[in-house]
């Protein structure tokens, strides 16, 4: 069914996702007028936060809270925390998404308990062309067992990646064994201090990850072992060199997360923890009533641990794409992210810990009207910061306004890891290329010279050489510099 454009711009816009990006459009469309409503497949708001409620998160709150919904919270007398404070996680719910969730603007548009199916036109599938753009958009959905569906003119998928892990197996796929051994796996960041704590208490716990997930975990396993004897502690990591995963110290912009690198680098070298760098895991089975994972390492060779009590699952998300399989998206095909956002964020290139200002350009799709914000936004690769995600929304909204001046005009100024690496390698060893021929400057920009230029010139990256795609793949060159 296609509809005349003025009929299509009365219709609201769907927004998927009531997490601090899905809020955030919400705000944006309230303070443009456009109609709108929220599905989101939780009973509250903010649901994947509340999962890891008990992480206190690196950037502080005034990297946490939109300043748009700042905004509209501030006229009913609500009072911003202190923005050089670091929040938990559930309290970014709590004095933030859960206040703005209840004003008179974004209550009666908010659907809890409501998970979307997927998303189509009216009338067309994907192969259909001729009046696509004129057909409004449907969004199949399930509440209480009852299926609805719900009419757009525009769609923002800000549903995030948190419940879709990345399994314990290596090759994408979950290690053989890895179903049966559920019962003893957490995917995420378990509270181990708290609800959890009888779970790791005196047991041998194996963190499978190299990123910030992994580092909250055992840390706090670390401190678990301080008051309950008996709790033992392994890592694995797939890359031979850690100088990634411990990020880059006091050089890090935010000094929590160079704080978080730096605990757990002290926490390797006390020998407070077995560690086993390089291996890659293909198998999870039962060996003397406990578990056994076996892999090899990076020269391919046989390499196993034995004795596991339990198996912390960190590596990492990937996005849902069944959601949109019948509308036209264009995808990156390492990352599955916006495929125009791929070469910026390739944990396979030279990385600062920064990326190109982006926006509606970026994050839309050939499916007019379709724009995929947040962490979805980013694929499978990791270090998304909420402020990417408001600055994302910001343009989205404006293009959806028609106001392609202020949706053009995207500024996004983020705070910088302090690591670079080339070619997906970070060296252990300080004195190493670290970025186009030479060692990393102890600055605080930590990045090359030419890193320097670029972003002197309003881009962000490092200008090392251009990665080939071996020829087995689509002929594609891929800069390693935006």
């Amino acid at each position: 069914m296609t509809m005349n454009s003025t009929a299509l711009q009365r219709l609201p816009v769907a927004v998927l996702g009531a997490g601090p990006v899905g809020l955030a459009a919400a705000a944006k469309l309230i303070e443009r007028g456009i109609p709108y409503f929220i599905l989101e497949a939780a009973s509250t708001v903010g649901a994947n936060l509340v999962d890891y409620g008990h992480v206190r998160l690196f950037s502080p709150w005034r990297y946490d809270i939109d300043p748009t919904m700042a905004g509209l919270l501030e006229a009913t007398g609500w009072g911003a925390p202190d923005p050089q404070q670091l929040p938990l996680a559930g309290e970014v719910v709590e004095q933030v998404l859960k206040p703005f969730a209840r004003l008179p603007q974004v209550a009666p548009a908010l659907h809890l308990d409501t998970r979307v199916l997927s998303v189509t036109r009216e009338g067309f599938d994907k192969v259909k062309s001729a009046g696509r753009e004129q057909a409004p958009f449907v969004i199949r959905a399930l509440r209480n067992g009852e299926t609805l569906e719900f009419k757009a003119r525009a769609v923002i998928d800000s549903t995030g990646t948190w419940n879709q892990p990345n399994p314990v197996g290596a090759s994408g796929l979950p290690a053989l064994g890895e179903r049966d051994a559920a019962g003893h796996i957490a995917y995420g960041i378990p509270d181990v201090l708290g609800a959890a704590r009888d779970r790791y208490a005196g047991k041998r716990t194996l963190v499978v990850g190299a990123g910030h997930s992994a580092a909250n975990t055992l840390l706090a396993l670390a401190e678990l072992a301080r008051q309950a004897p008996g709790t033992t502690l392994l890592w694995s990591v797939r890359s031979p060199a850690l100088t990634r995963v411990f990020g880059g110290g006091d050089a890090d912009a935010l000094p929590a997360r160079g704080a978080l690198g730096s605990a757990l680098r002290q926490l390797r070298d006390s020998g407070a923890l077995e560690l086993h760098a390089g291996l890659r895991i293909g198998r999870i089975e039962r060996h003397d009533g406990r578990l056994r994972v076996q892999g090899v390492d990076a020269e391919g060779r046989a390499q196993s641990i034995a004795g596991i009590d339990e198996i912390v699952c960190a590596t990492g998300q990937r996005p849902d794409l069944s959601l949109t399989s019948e509308l036209r998206v264009k995808l990156d095909p390492w990352l599955e992210s916006n495929e125009a956002l791929g070469p910026l964020i390739d944990p396979n290139l030279h990385s600062c810990g920064t990326v190109r200002p982006h926006g509606h350009r970026e994050l839309g799709h050939p499916e007019p009207g379709l724009y995929t914000v947040g962490v979805k936004s980013y694929g499978r690769a990791p270090t998304f910061l909420m402020a990417t995600g408001f600055e994302q929304v910001r343009s989205v909204v404006a293009a959806i306004a028609g106001d392609l001046e202020a949706a053009d005009r995207v500024e996004l100024d983020l705070p910088e890891t302090g690591v670079c690496s080339v070619g997906g390698t970070a060296f252990d060893d300080a004195t190493a290329a670290a970025c186009c021929g030479g060692p990393a400057p102890t600055d605080a920009s930590a990045c090359c010279a030419l890193d320097e230029q670029k972003k002197a010139e309003g881009e962000a990256g490092c200008g090392c050489g251009p990665r080939q795609v071996p020829v087995a793949e689509p002929v594609r060159i891929r800069s390693a510099c935006c």
